[in-house]
This record gives structure tokens, sequence and C-alpha cells, in this order.
């Protein structure tokens, strides 16, 4: 009976009828291909991408990373070549302050596990790439970060959506064709792409990126290294010992970190190579236009360097090809190479993007960075943010956001600016009596590395209160974005306030310049307006400056011109706490821009104030609203007797003990009928001072 039941589906039309049922099934999985929606999607597990995925996640937030490699920082698994970081891990400050010393550790990222602290995996100062890779896994693992490892996303553009958060979807598309629909995206995926120079032989370059890292390879050989940075004085310390010599070629200048002050420049570490060229040892470097020059390579394979023009006479044999040489004996280049090596950086692999997007302008910078805003948001696309390396343009040569130390902080600022925007939660702040001001400042400006490390780019700012009485403190804001501070942070600038920010002097950074002269510190107060090395400026406002104000500030000033202006002294320990040389000029700078006292008083000055003074200094004031009173001491009592405001008490027994021979004049129990002093405006209860 059953077997009979089921033939009809064998026969023609049962045939139809399984075909179509096999159809409608084969079709089923492909709704699990449909856009999978999240709300924040962050492109990259690089330090970036897992410094925000930890954000998100401890606010509760619906994200996911997407990491094309197998694990966490997959750039650091083969660079740097030669694996050593540039970036100092100072295990040991002499203080136990962790944010203090996060100020000296350039590798961990922010977080509230003290185990996730780099200085528990590696001893050296300059650690191996690998225990970076180490690290990041950790980090990943032990907090518990929503990466997709494995998906490389090959295409991102955009679905408009009047109902999307910013008026439109970012729509990712990985390897295997699934879509993924995100309100927001974060981009972190660093700067992956070699720079590359199109000359004449240009194809017989060896990359940073591929050439051998044996020194065995170089042996007895001559090197022309393309680039000045520290990739191509890493490649050059590396076989410098073994070469017969090396030359380095660049357009520009070399650049000294110690000089410029910016991280990013030549670093100590690697600049073997500058002392082997001003000692003579054959080594050397040469300024040069890279796309002037053409390689040439003869019979013996051996390469010579001559100009383009030479190359565009027409179509010649190698040997056939004008050298400089020829018309000037003595050219610089006259030798021939063995090995012509590339390193010229790296650049953004814009080519995901779809063009709608419009992350590049076309201009220099913007085809080495995507364009963004002081906030990090793209110029073109509301609600995509750049993170991380990619987004150094900030701060280019200026500042480090560049780097782990600087960009855990602006990763922050850019998490924060999200909280606001899409779920209302204000910039984080907190609220102190006006009398706090100042020991708020001295403690952010000896304690807070992300003032310390993105100096001039992130800023403390302080809010003043109606009649200034208390003030509300907001850490580590981006100071381009100070005309849109009250939309950016949700709180209120309407009665005047303070920028904090740490800066070099004026006249102390640059490739040019002398940092070792014999002046260069300054010592005194009256000169910190002076002061070359990183030092803590304050700036007042009596109103928020607006956009024009900001864009248009004065040349080489991060900020507009201010209503008044404080620089707090260099210090050769950066530990501004001296009492007469730091802080004193700093109380006093905040009293003459809030026209009041901020001292601190015992109560029984407070006491002589209210005697003496219609408006009491705002110590004593809050004291007073506090019912926090004074201590009877003899002294206070003798001030009271000659103010008239207090009875003198060795009259007053006098009078009691006359009173007391007269019959009659005793209240119940005994007691004096003479009237009671006056009620002080203070009570009793001691004061804290």
């Amino acid at each position: 009976m059953g077997l009979s039941a089921a033939a009809p589906l064998w026969g023609a039309p049962g045939l139809l009828l399984t075909i179509a049922l096999h159809l409608a099934l084969s079709l089923r999985p492909a709704q699990a291909w449909a856009p999978v929606h999240r709300d924040y999607c962050v492109l990259g597990a690089g330090p970036a991408g897992l410094q925000m995925a930890y954000f998100l996640q401890r606010a509760g937030r619906d994200y996911m990373v997407f990491e094309r490699a197998p694990g966490p920082g997959s750039f650091f698994m083969r660079y740097p070549r030669h694996r050593k970081l540039i970036s100092i891990n100072k295990r040991y400050t002499g203080k136990t302050n962790a944010e203090f010393n996060l100020r000296h550790d350039w590798n961990s990222l922010l977080s509230h596990d003290p185990r996730l602290l780099f200085r528990h995996y590696s001893d050296a100062y300059y650690p191996d790439a690998s225990d970076m890779v180490r690290y990041l896994s950790d980090f990943a693992e032990r907090l518990g970060l929503h990466v997709l490892y494995n998906t490389t996303i090959a295409h991102v553009t955009l679905n408009k959506d009047r109902g999307a958060w910013n008026g439109h979807y970012f729509v990712l598309t990985d390897h295997r064709g699934q879509a993924y629909q995100c309100s927001v995206l974060l981009v972190a995926t660093g700067l992956p792409v070699p720079n590359q120079v199109d000359f004449p032989g240009s194809e017989y370059v060896d990359g940073y990126e591929s050439v051998s890292v044996d020194p065995k390879d170089f042996v007895g050989q001559n090197v022309l290294i393309l680039g000045r940075g520290n990739s191509a004085f890493e490649t050059a310390e590396n076989i410098f010992s073994v070469t017969n010599f090396i030359h380095m070629l660049s357009r520009s200048r070399v650049r000294l970190s110690w000089a410029t002050h910016y991280v990013g420049d030549l670093r100590a570490i690697n600049n073997g190579l500058l002392d082997t060229y001003q000692l003579k040892s054959l080594d050397g470097l040469l300024e040069s236009d890279l796309t002037d020059l053409a390689i040439v390579k003869d019979h013996q394979g051996k390469f010579h360097i001559t100009l383009k023009l030479f190359m565009e006479a027409g179509n010649q044999s190698s040997d056939a090809i004008p050298l400089p040489q020829d018309d000037n004996d003595n050219f610089a280049m006259r030798v021939a190479y063995d090995r012509v090596i590339r390193c010229l950086g790296w650049k953004f692999d814009f080519s995901i993007f779809s063009k709608s997007l419009r992350l590049s302008s076309g201009s220099e910078l913007s085809k080495k960075y995507p364009l963004v805003r002081a906030s990090y948001e793209s110029k073109g696309s509301r609600g995509l943010f750049i993170l991380g390396t990619a987004s150094h343009s900030v701060d280019y040569r200026k500042s480090a956001g560049g780097f782990i130390h600087g960009f855990r902080y602006t990763v922050r600022a850019v998490h924060r600016l999200l909280e606001q925007r899409h779920h209302g939660v204000a910039w984080p702040s907190t609220e102190h009596p006006i009398t706090h001001l100042a020991s708020a400042i001295i403690r952010r400006i000896n304690e807070a590395s992300g003032l310390y490390q993105m100096f001039s780019v992130l800023a403390d700012v302080v809010l003043l209160k109606e009649k200034a009485t208390i003030f509300e403190y907001l850490e580590e804001f981006p100071m381009q974005m100070l005309a849109q501070l009250e939309t950016i942070t949700g709180r209120r600038a309407r009665h005047g306030l303070f920028v904090i920010n740490m800066e070099y002097g004026r006249n102390y950074s640059g490739p040019d310049k002398d940092v070792f002269f014999s002046d260069r510190s300054v010592g005194h107060m009256e000169d910190a307006w002076l002061s070359n090395f990183l030092h803590p400026v304050i700036y007042y406002y009596r109103h928020l400056p607006t956009e024009q104000e900001v864009r248009f500030r004065p040349a080489g000033w991060p900020l507009p011109r201010p209503s008044a202006l404080h620089h707090v002294v260099e210090d050769f320990l950066t530990d501004w706490t001296a009492p007469v040389g730091h802080i004193l000029p700093l109380r006093r700078f905040l009293e003459n821009c809030l026209d009041t006292d901020l001292r601190s008083f015992y109560a029984e000055s407070c006491f002589l104030f209210a005697l003496t003074h219609q408006k009491l200094p705002p110590f004593c004031q809050q004291g007073y609203l506090r019912t926090q009173g004074l201590v009877g001491t003899e002294s206070l009592r003798q001030h009271g007797v000659e103010s008239g405001l207090l009875w003198d008490s060795a009259i007053m027994g006098q009078r009691q003990g006359a009173s007391e021979q007269q019959p009659g004049n005793h209240r119940p129990g005994g007691h004096p009928l003479a009237p009671g002093p006056p009620v002080s405006p203070f009570n009793s209860n001691k004061e804290e001072l």
C-alpha cells in the first residue's frame, strides 16, 4: 500500500514534482547569503581594530571585526622584516601609577586587565615582532572579542536608506560573496601597500617586502637603497657590516626623530649608517628626485644609475645609453651596483572601496592616507571612520597618531564620539568644586598618558559652570573639533572653558634644528613661554571658539588665540609639582581668569574673611554650604569679641557674679538671664582643610 502510494512520484507527474521540490530545497540555503546586519563593522584585527572592539564590547554594542588572516596582528607576522620593533617597552620607571607608566609603554593596548600589559610579554626594550603577535592574540582571546578570521572583505560600497543611522548603510562583501550591512564602518586596515616609484629600470629593484634578510646574500656587494625612513635604515643596519658599501638615495634630507620630535622619523636604533657616512667609511647618503633617474643593467648584471632623459633619447642598447659620468667624471654614483633595494614606506589600500565613498581626493597626501576630519571621520562619507595607522593624516609628522601609543587614545576618542551620537551617552566627565581646579590640572599633566603622547592633538577641556563655582573635566578631546564640542560630547560650554595641552617649543622641532645647543633648557617660571621641551600649555576662552576661528587660527598655533594663555615651565624630570615653579604660577593664572581666590584656607582664616570681606573665597563659601564650620579656639573667640559679634566671657563672668547677688534674677536651675552671643555663620564642626 505504501509502495503504491509512493509510485506516482516516480511517474511523469511525480518526476516533475520531485524536480520542483529539489529546486525549492536547493534554493533555501541562499537565504543564508542575505546581508548580515551589524551596527558596527571593524575592518582589520590589528592593534587599532582590537582596541575599538574592546571599547565596543565593554559598552555592550553590536559589532564584528573582519580579519583576512587566521589570527590578529597579521602585519607583525611579516613586518618589520628584521623583526625588531622600534616602539619602546620601558618596564621600569620608578613609579607605581599605571597611567603614568603608559607614557613609556608604547606597545600596550588599553584594557581593564593588568595582565594585558606588554611588559609581561617581553623583557626587551625594543621587542621582537613575534612578541607583538602573541600579545595581540592573547588580547583578543582573553577579552572574548568578536573577530571573524579568514574573511577577506573584497568590496565596500554604500546603500542609501533613510532609516539608517547616517542615511545609508555600508555594504561589505567578502571573498565568498557573503554581504554584511553595517550602520557604522570603522576601517583599521593600516597601510599594507608598499610605495613604488615608476621609472625606467624600476623592474630591477628588490622591494623591502620581499628582499632577503640574510646578510650572507650581500657579502662583498655594492648596494643602493632607495628611501630614507626607518625601513631603509633597518635594512642597511642588517647588512652594512658585510657589504662593500651602501649608498642611500632619497629626495629629502634625513629626518632624525630626536630633532623633529616625531617618532616616525629615523630612530637612533637604526642609524648606524650615519656613523659610517660621516666618519668616511665608504657608506653614504645622497639626495635626488627618484623620478628623474633610471637604472640600466649591463651585460654583467650590474646596475648603473643614469638620468631618465638619457633613456628618452631613443631605443638604445644598455651599453649605448649615456651615463652621467660620461660628462662628469666626478659623478657621485658612477660606480656599478650589485643590488638596488626599494624601501619607500607604505600607503593605504583604496582598491576595495567604492568611489562613492570618496576616500581620496587625488592629492599627494590623500594617495597615502584616506581623507579624514580631525574627528577621524571620513570627509566623504558620514559614519565611516579611519582608525590606527591609516588615520595618521590628522597629525602626520606632528604627533604619535600613527603608532600604538598614540592611536590607542584616538580610538577611544572615536568611541566616545559614537556613544554620544548614536546612544546618547555623553562624553565622560567629572564635576568638582572650583577650588579643586588647580589640583585637577596638576594631576593630569603629571600622570595622563593620552595628553603626553598625543600632544597638540588630544587635550583636556575644563567647562566652567554658572558663576564659576563648579567645573566639569573632560579628558582627551580632539583639539581641532573644539568648535563642535557641545555636539560631540553632549556637554554644555556656556560659561567659559580651559583647554589643557602639551606642546614643544614653537621653533624647537625640525630636521635642520640643533636640539643640543647650550641654552636649550628653560628653568625660570618667568621664561616659561620660551620652554622648548614638551610642557603643559593652558588656554582660556570666555566663549567656545567658532569653526571659523579654529580654521583660520594663527599659523603654527594648535588653537585660536585665547583670552589668556599660560605656559607651565618645562621640567627636566617631567614632574610639574614644584610649589613655587609650577603650582603657584598656575593657580595665579587661573585666579586671574576667574577673578576669584582659589586658595585653601584654615577655618580661622575663613572666619576672618567673613568679618572683613563682602565676598568670601570659594573655599570658604563651599565650607559654609557644606555646613562645615569652625573649631572653637581662644584666638577665634578674641576676634569675635573685638568685632562685637561675641560676648567677652570674662566680663560676662563678672556680670554673672553681680547678678547672682541680686535676688530674683535667676532662672530655674540657676542660669543667668544675660543674653547669649550672636549665632556664628559657621557651626562648630571641624572643617577639613
